[in-house]
C-alpha cells in the first residue's frame, strides 16, 4: 500500500480509535500501517452494528415511551381488620412496626434527558430475575430546568423509599443525565448516607460538548464542560461514603469527548468500566451491561460506608459486546 503525507493528519484519529495500530515503514518516525485496511474494516462493521442497534432501540423505545409517562404507583398495604378498628378509635395508637430491612437494598432507577422510566424495562426485569425485588423508578419532568432541583426531588423520593421499606440505604442506577442528578445528590446534598452504590451509564461527568444548538435548554447548559454544576461536582468531597461505578462506551456519540463519561475525582471510590461495541441508547438495555450492573451492585462494599479505596483509572474494567 502506497502511503503519502496526505494521510498524516488522519493518523492521530486512527491511533486513538485503534490503540494497537502498527506503523508506517515508508515514513521515518512513524510505525507500520500494513494492517490498517483490515482494522478499518473491522471498525466499520462495529460502527455499523452499533448504529443499527441504536436505531432499533430508539424505535422500540418510542413505542414504549407512552407507558412510562405516568409516575409508577407506590405499593400501598391494605388495612387489616384490627387496623380498621383502630382507625375508628379516636385514641392514639402506637406507630406500626417497620418492615425488616431487605437483604439487598432497594434499587432506584433514574432516566436521562427527555426520557422516562420506560427505558429501564429490560434492566428492571433482569434485576428482578436475579433477586432484586425492591426496584423503583423516578420520573422527573422533561421541563426540569435545574439539576439541583431534580437532585432534591430524588432525595425526597429516596427518603420515602427508606421509610417504607425499612432499609437504611439504597442503590441507584442513572442513565446519562440521571447519573449526573444522582451524583449531585450524593456529593452536594449529603446523599452519601443513603446511597450505597451509584452506577452511572453514559453520564457526562466532566460535561459534554455534543449538539451546541441544544444550549437553549437550561439543563443542557448545566451539562457543558465548565458549567457551575460541573464545577461544583469537581470540588472536594472528603469522606464520601458512596461507591461509584461508571459505565462508558467507546461508541457513545452523545459524549464529547468520549472520556467525559469516566468519573475522575480524588475523593471518590470509583470504578470505570469501558463498554465496547454499543452506543449511548444501548447502555441501559443491553443484557451484557445489565450483567455488569448486577455484578457491580452485588459486589458493593458494606453499607456502613467504610469503603476507602479509590480507583480512578479509565480502564479499570471492560465489557465487550459482540
Amino acid at each position: 500500500m502506497k502511503v503519502t503525507t496526505a494521510a498524516l493528519p488522519l493518523l492521530p484519529l486512527f491511533q486513538r480509535l485503534l490503540p494497537g495500530l502498527p506503523g508506517l515503514p515508508a515514513v521515518p518516525g512513524l510505525p507500520d500501517l500494513a494492517g490498517l485496511p483490515g482494522r478499518l474494516t473491522g471498525l466499520s462493521l462495529t460502527l455499523l452494528k452499533a448504529s443499527a442497534l441504536e436505531a432499533a432501540i430508539l424505535a422500540g423505545h418510542l413505542l414504549l415511551y407512552p407507558s412510562g409517562i405516568i409516575q409508577e404507583r407506590r405499593p400501598v398495604q391494605a388495612l387489616r381488620p384490627t387496623e380498621e378498628q383502630d382507625a375508628q378509635d379516636p385514641r392514639p395508637s402506637p406507630p406500626p412496626p417497620r418492615l425488616p430491612a431487605p437483604v439487598s437494598p432497594p434499587v432506584v432507577l433514574l432516566h436521562g434527558f427527555i426520557d422516562n422510566r420506560s427505558v429501564f424495562l429490560l434492566l428492571r426485569r433482569s434485576l428482578a430475575q436475579h433477586g432484586r425485588h425492591e426496584i423503583e423508578s423516578l420520573n422527573y419532568s422533561p421541563l426540569t430546568c435545574d439539576i439541583r432541583t431534580a437532585a432534591e426531588l430524588l432525595g425526597r423520593h429516596i427518603e420515602e423509599i427508606c421509610e417504607r421499606t425499612g432499609s437504611a440505604r439504597v442503590d441507584v442506577v442513572g442513565h446519562s443525565l440521571g447519573g449526573l442528578i444522582a451524583r449531585y445528590y450524593v456529593q452536594r446534598l449529603g446523599g452519601d448516607h443513603r446511597v450505597r452504590t451509584l452506577v452511572t451509564l453514559g453520564t457526562p461527568h466532566a460535561g459534554t460538548k455534543v449538539v451546541p444548538l441544544a444550549n437553549a435548554h437550561p439543563i443542557v447548559r448545566q451539562m457543558r464542560p465548565g458549567s457551575a454544576v460541573i464545577e461544583e461536582l469537581a470540588r472536594p468531597a472528603p469522606g464520601c461514603r458512596t461507591r461509584f461505578v461508571s459505565f462508558w462506551s467507546d461508541l457513545d456519540r452523545v459524549m464529547d469527548p468520549l472520556e467525559t463519561a469516566c468519573l475522575d475525582h480524588p475523593d471518590l471510590s470509583v470504578q470505570n468500566v469501558r463498554v465496547s461495541g454499543i452506543g449511548h441508547l444501548a447502555l441501559p438495555v443491553h443484557p451484557t451491561v445489565a450483567t455488569g450492573i448486577r455484578q457491580a451492585l452485588d459486589t458493593a462494599g458494606p453499607e456502613t460506608g467504610a469503603e476507602t479505596s479509590t480507583d480512578t483509572g479509565k480502564h479499570a474494567g471492560g465489557l465487550t459486546v459482540a
